[in-house]
């Protein structure tokens, strides 16, 4: 992919300053920039190297004020980041434009594809799939039977998809992602599995990382509402939801039956035990555990297990200096005593 300074202008709605035939067919971070690469400028720290930098283009916020030369062309945007975040949303698409069905993939006479899908090397779809148009089936994934993904959907080489699972539109899988596996349940008095014959819900725009692990319900479904962002290597129980619009962030385990609200964002490690409500707008810390129901929308939460963060900060001040607080409860004692 090659693209001028000229038709870079058009895209972002900027202004050029310098050479508008200037060729680029990569991006690079401003101190990096090579020949033929493309970069930008929205933190002041990074000012030195607009005019050092080796780039072809830079795009520039219109706030910056130069103080010298520069001999890279220049395309001034109202908001260089911004800008540049638009561009490599281009980039990608254009990078992850594939089309075509791979001689090398089995598709069962059952299934039934939309328009202009992929499908790439020894992906396996079954019996009764249902796939929408522009959908893109990396090599190797597994899509099992009934599964249904709609329009745009882009599955990721690797992801494993278990029979009855639904995916929305416009939603994002990486690779290694495991959809539908079975709950973790079972009758231990008799150390006997229950058989677990629900699925799993992924609704519109959901975007889930690479390695994670959503179970599906014993009974109904698990279910990741519309919007819902997921990092890397997160497990979600049985018969869990996920209200729209919430994110969490690495390894973030959620314990069977618990409801997650709207809005929500949990930090990495985050732990949560089975059948409780967690409010609209909840935000948790790194390396909490909740125990216990949120019923109160927009807290902060903080701690294993965790509570109010206000309250957790002014805690923690005692706990540091726990020890020096239980020496001088020991010598009090010591001079009750000795009176």
């Amino acid at each position: 992919m090659e693209f001028t300074a000229k038709q870079i202008e058009g895209m972002l709605n900027g202004d050029i300053q310098g050479n508008p035939d200037a060729k680029v067919s990569a991006l690079s971070k401003i101190e990096e920039g090579v020949p033929g690469s493309i970069s930008f400028l929205a933190n002041p720290l990074y000012t030195q190297y607009v005019y050092t930098t080796e780039a072809s283009i830079v795009i520039i916020g219109k706030d910056f004020q130069l103080t010298g030369p520069v001999a890279t062309t220049l395309i001034w945007v109202d908001n260089a980041q911004i800008a540049f975040g638009k561009l490599l949303e281009i980039y990608c698409q254009v990078k992850l434009n594939k089309s075509g069905i791979s001689k090398q993939c089995f598709i069962s006479d059952s299934a039934k594809l939309g328009k202009d899908c992929y499908v790439g090397e020894f992906a396996f779809i079954g019996d009764n799939v249902k796939i929408g148009n522009n959908v893109k089936i990396y090599p190797q994934t597994y899509v099992g039977d009934n599964v249904v993904i709609g329009d745009n959907t882009t599955v990721f080489a690797g992801v494993k998809l278990y029979s009855e699972t639904v995916i929305g539109k416009d939603c994002i899988i990486h690779s290694g992602t495991v959809i539908g596996s079975d709950g973790f349940r079972f009758a231990t008095e008799e150390n006997k599995k229950i058989p677990q014959i629900g699925n799993v819900i992924i609704e519109d725009d959901v975007e889930i990382g690479a390695n994670c692990a959503i179970d599906r319900a014993t009974l109904g479904s698990t279910i990741l509402r519309k919007g819902v962002k997921f990092d890397n290597l997160i497990h979600i129980a049985h018969n869990v939801e996920v209200g729209e619009n919430s994110y969490l962030a690495a390894c973030n385990v959620i314990a069977g039956s618990t409801r997650v609200g709207k809005n929500c964002m949990f930090s990495g490690q985050v732990g949560i035990i089975g059948h409780l409500d967690i409010a609209d707008g909840t935000k948790v810390s790194a390396q909490s555990g909740i125990s216990k129901s949120i019923t109160k929308p927009n807290e902060v939460y903080m701690g294993s297990p965790a509570f109010e963060a206000s309250k957790y900060r002014k805690v923690y001040v005692h706990y540091r200096h726990l020890d020096n607080i239980v020496r001088r409860i020991e010598e009090l004692e010591k001079q009750t005593k000795e009176e």
